[in-house]
Parts: C-alpha cells; structure tokens; sequence
C-alpha cells in the first residue's frame, strides 16, 4: 500500500513537472529550435520598452497641457 501511494504520489508530481515544462516551452519552440540550429531568433519582443515610450509621450502631453494652462491663466490674469 506505501508503495502505490509513493507512486502515486511522486508520479502526480513527475507528471506535473512535465505539464509545466512542455506549457511553457511551447510556446517559444519554433524560436528554441530556430536558435538550436544556428539561425537568429525572430525580433524580440519588448514591452518594456513600448512602456517606456509611452510613458514619455504621457509625461510630454502633461508637460505641453501644463504650459498651455500656464498661458491661459497669465492671459486671463491680464
């Protein structure tokens, strides 16, 4: 009986183990096997970068609503 349940056991977790390598590596295998071969690897994506970029066009359009409330007001203040 201690034996059927440490395979269970140990066999639940193999399995698991494996159902967690092949979900995330299939999603990049055609990469993987690309960069095995000795080819390149497709364009990298980089949402960090696309954050920093908007970020930066965020900060610039609160910087120009700024300067144009700042207008305004000095013109009202006239």
């Amino acid at each position: 009986m201690a034996t059927f349940m440490a395979v269970m056991v140990f066999g639940g977790a193999a399995a698991f183990a494996i159902y967690a390598l092949v979900a995330t590596l299939r999603p990049q295998a055609a990469r993987i096997v690309a960069v095995l071969r000795g080819g390149s690897a497709d364009p990298r994506f980089e949402p960090l970068s696309t954050l920093v970029r908007a970020e930066r066009r965020i900060a610039v359009r609160r910087w120009a609503a700024g300067s144009a409330m700042m207008t305004l007001r000095s013109r009202e203040a006239a």
